[in-house]
């Protein structure tokens, strides 16, 4: 006789046949993630800025490794028709868009006593105002159709902790988290939207890897401040885990850096 205590539901495949939106989905992060969606089944919307060849590597690849189409949308976000044209794509396929993981974003590399009103200007539109509207047109199609979906942003660590030169950076990322939280509790509820953000730290890929490559961030795993760089794939997994369907987590910031952020100070 078994104790009906340990009945446990955990979901098989939850995303399968669901289409999630991955703006910036064929870049490090972004690629990673498609890649993992994909192979759990998901229909995954691609969405990228210019690097075609990039795009259609990736796409032949995961066509070929999982059996899925990847489908493709190339585009600046900080376009609105591109906004729109992504979503659009998403939107047509398998009832309609489920999900959005959005990874687009600038480094911003300027420092702040050279930084002029433009920089700032162009700062903020790439890393708030794009993802932003971006959220809430993924978002109003999913209200549309009754969806309970589900929304991840992607900002920094350097949202979550202070560090020298980043203001023209951390600052819009910053404000994101905030939006994110403000979303979060705007379009909850029982079959609302949930909002999510991950703050990756130095990781292998996108921003961060030319300067792992130089050696600049070599100290923090020499002084075991942190285990070892991050992966692609340690965002991917926390972005599956953010779109599941029974997922319990909404308007919050996982920070994905190995503890960078808790012990940084060391050195």
């Amino acid at each position: 006789m078994h104790d009906e205590t340990f009945k446990f539901d955990f979901n098989e495949g939850p995303l399968s046949g669901r289409t999630v939106l991955v703006a910036g989905g064929t870049g490090g992060l972004g690629g990673a993630t498609t890649a993992l969606l994909a192979r759990d089944g998901a229909t995954v919307v691609a969405g990228f800025r210019s690097n075609r060849d990039r795009a259609r590597s990736l796409q032949r690849y995961l066509e070929e490794k999982y059996g899925k189409s990847i489908h493709l949308v190339e585009g600046d976000l900080a376009d609105p028709a591109s906004r729109v044209r992504c979503v659009d794509t998403a939107d047509e396929l398998n009832g309609g868009v489920y999900g959005l993981v959005c990874f687009t974003g600038d480094p911003a590399r300027v420092k702040f006593e050279d930084m002029t009103d433009s920089d700032l200007h162009e700062s903020v539109q790439e890393n708030y105002v794009a993802p932003l509207m971006l959220a809430r047109e993924a978002a109003a199609r999913m209200k549309a159709r009754g969806v309970s979906g589900s929304i991840v942003l992607l900002s920094t660590m350097q949202a979550v902790a202070p560090f020298e030169s980043s203001i023209n950076y951390a600052g819009p990322k910053t404000a994101l988290i905030q939006a994110a939280r403000i979303m979060a509790k705007q379009w909850g509820g029982p079959d609302g939207i949930r909002v999510n953000v991950i703050a990756p730290g130095v990781n292998r890929a996108g921003m961060a890897l030319k300067s792992i490559e130089s050696g600049k961030y070599d100290f923090y795993v020499e002084q075991g401040i942190i285990p070892r760089f991050g992966r692609p794939e340690d965002v991917a997994k926390v972005a599956r885990l953010l779109l599941e369907p029974d997922n319990y987590i909404t308007g919050q910031v996982i920070t994905v850096d190995g503890g960078l952020t808790l012990r940084r100070d060391r050195g």
